[in-house]
């Protein structure tokens, strides 16, 4: 593999449509959630959106076919480093892309930055276990807990979801909280997120029958029929589908399912469905292998029985 950065990028740009079959065949879907460009690129340490476009004009500019949008400049969690974010279009696409530039503006980083030292993952788990908003199943007590963000649109999360109710049923002493994370990208994401919550306030039991129930009818779904389809999905679950619908145009259910999708942002999730495994970030649940999966949850268990 090229090490330069030019290289790198022109790599990046290039095989966009194949890190998305990657994405896709890893069973995740990648998210385009867009925010304004931050106002601490105003900052002398961070690049300007002129710097980042005319280096993405150099980079990229002799391909026609390929359109980018700076999303957001801020300060990376890594010190030293701002984290540029753009989404890139080609006739075959979007794909948001990040990358990282020296605080001296003269060299840029790609790939991930991931968490490091003695407890690596202690920092999400906190934040989780202090933000999470979802429904839960398992015990309160578990020495595990699997937060999933999940979008009920997204193929690749029906496709999890009989990996883990075979999780759950083997490793018992495990908890589940099920994070909403609508893509923009699906046109009726955002809809099912909140009746989903909706229906989890009115039963824990009838919630993870109505997420079932959606999974098994996503195809028939349509943003057309989105309302219909989801009504009667959560008459099946054992609620009432018409107040269920009342619900989820309020004000308060937007702000939760809104609060759901800044969490996963702010702890770095880019796509559905990716799971947190006592704060350590999973998002290959497709290809990973199943024994895999296991084996970190048992030793997820183990870590946190030592720690006592």
């Amino acid at each position: 593999m090229h090490r330069t950065l030019s290289c790198c990028l022109l790599l990046l740009a290039m095989v966009t449509v194949s890190q998305a079959q990657e994405k896709n065949a890893a069973g995740t879907t990648e998210a385009t959630h867009s925010s304004a460009v931050s106002s601490h690129a105003k900052e002398t340490h961070l690049p300007s959106v002129e710097t980042v476009n005319a280096f993405l004009h150099e980079t990229f500019g002799y391909n026609p076919n390929l359109n980018w949008k700076v999303s957001d400049i801020k300060p990376s969690e890594a010190e030293g480093l701002a984290q540029v974010t753009v989404e890139i279009t080609t006739p075959q696409g979007l794909q948001s892309n990040e990358f990282y530039v020296t605080e001296d503006g003269k060299h840029a980083i790609t790939g991930d930055i991931i968490p490091f030292g003695s407890h690596p993952f202690a920092a999400a788990r906190a934040k989780l276990e202090k933000e999470e908003n979802g429904v839960a199943r398992g015990p309160s007590g578990a020495p595990v807990t699997i937060v999933e963000f999940s979008d009920l649109q997204c193929p690749h999360c029906k496709e999890a979801q009989p990996i883990m109710e075979r999780l759950l049923s083997e490793e018992k002493n495990t908890r589940l909280v099920f994070q909403n994370f609508p893509l923009p990208s699906h046109d009726w994401a955002e809809k099912g997120a909140d009746y989903a919550d909706c229906v989890g306030r009115s039963s824990n039991d009838a919630f993870w029958k109505f997420i079932q129930g959606v999974y098994d009818a996503q195809t028939d779904i349509v943003a057309a029929n989105a309302d219909d389809k989801l009504k009667g999905l959560a008459d099946a679950a054992g609620v009432d589908g018409s107040k269920i619908a009342e619900c989820a145009i309020q004000a308060a259910t937007l702000g939760r399912v809104e609060r759901s999708v800044e969490l996963g942002n702010s702890l770095g999730v880019t796509g559905t469905p990716t799971l947190f495994i006592n704060g350590r970030s999973i998002s290959n649940v497709g290809t990973l292998p199943y024994e895999v999966l296991k084996q970190l949850t048992e030793f997820a268990a183990q870590d946190a029985s030592a720690s006592k």
